[in-house]
């Protein structure tokens, strides 16, 4: 089968993901074998790439929004069959029996699993799953529009609920990609008002389409203070400059794995009981909660497709924003 593997991380303008052959693998006891429709590049797959964030092991194949078929399933597996569609999220699997997942705060696991970090992800043809943490994808959402809602609609889900979003309150997104441009259509649904904070025209343009109240850049103010924010920009200096637009007792969620320093800032940008917080991971539930919001809204996902072969060049144009949406990759 053919993969795309990282070897040793470099900036993605050195074309770092090696395209070589493997044998299939066969399922262990506990997983599927997903022959890969479909998997969303994520900025955590061009931090792992780059070297922000180090597997503990290499080489690896990144990918962890995978649509796959089930072609096997391995021993001890219930629920599932061959030619069922499973999705598989950033959370390979947790221990299920620590203080975290005993309290369903298994994203915070200390044993927790990776998909595309510490077990092979979805840059491939084929790969393993964890039949207890994949998805059951519903039928009807499309193969490669379904893709980014594994991790950017997971985590985006998540991001709104960790910022205490109530149904009817100004949000403010900042940054808007992949996870933005899905979770804006949710935040829309509770009937929120949402102000977009972004620098590139075309971001600009698909958030005015999706119903955003008002648009502009970092630097600006809208008309209206928040009552929340969510930054997806994994950049530290916004931190400030976004809290400075939230009201006395609201909330500034942090949606990335990996962010640049926070600066030093002045105290009354969080004095006023505003919340400051990070978001890590999501857990199992979440995943559910999100596909069901898929179908009901039901959730339209922009995207850009491009052949397995062409990660490298996927993830440059992820860096340098030239993605409006999603980027997805199929095999």
């Amino acid at each position: 089968m053919k993969v795309l593997q990282l070897d040793a991380p470099r900036t993605i303008e050195a074309a770092p993901l090696i395209r070589t052959e493997r044998e299939i693998p066969e399922p262990g006891p506990g997983e599927l074998l997903l022959q890969v429709r479909a998997c969303g590049i994520c900025h955590t797959d061009l931090h792992t790439v780059e070297g922000d964030i180090s597997p503990p092991a290499l080489p690896i194949t990144p990918g962890h929004q995978v649509i796959g078929m089930v072609e096997a399933v391995g021993a001890g597996v219930d629920g599932w069959s061959r030619g069922d569609v499973a999705g598989v999220p950033w959370l390979f699997r947790a221990c299920g029996t620590c203080a975290y997942c005993l309290r369903g705060e298994e994203n915070l696991c200390p044993q927790a699993i990776f998909t595309g970090f510490h077990r092979d992800g979805g840059y491939a043809e084929w790969m393993i799953s964890a039949a207890e943490y994949s998805l059951k994808m519903p039928s009807t959402l499309r193969t490669e529009a379904a893709a980014p809602l594994l991790c950017a609609g997971i985590i985006g889900y998540r991001s709104l609920r960790k910022a205490d979003l109530y149904p009817g309150e100004h949000l403010g997104l900042v940054g808007f990609g992949a996870s933005a441009h899905l979770a804006i259509q949710i935040a829309l649904q509770w009937g929120c008002q949402v102000s977009v904070f972004t620098r590139s025209l075309e971001h600009r343009q698909l958030a005015e389409q999706l119903g955003a109240a008002w648009v502009g850049g970092a630097d600006e103010d809208p008309p209206d203070q928040l009552d929340r924010a969510v930054l997806f920009a994994p950049v530290g200096s916004l931190v400030p400059t976004t809290l400075a637009k939230v009201r006395p007792g609201g909330t500034l969620a942090i949606n990335a794995i990996h962010l640049s320093p926070i600066p030093e800032m002045a105290y009354d940008l969080i004095y006023g009981e505003r919340t400051l917080r990070s978001v890590a991971n999501a857990t199992y539930q979440d995943g559910i909660e999100l596909l069901e919001l898929a179908v009901s809204i039901p959730i339209k996902t922009t995207i850009q497709v491009y052949q397995l072969t062409d990660a490298n060049r996927a993830l440059q144009d992820l860096k340098e924003s030239r993605i409006n949406g999603a980027g997805v990759l199929i095999a």
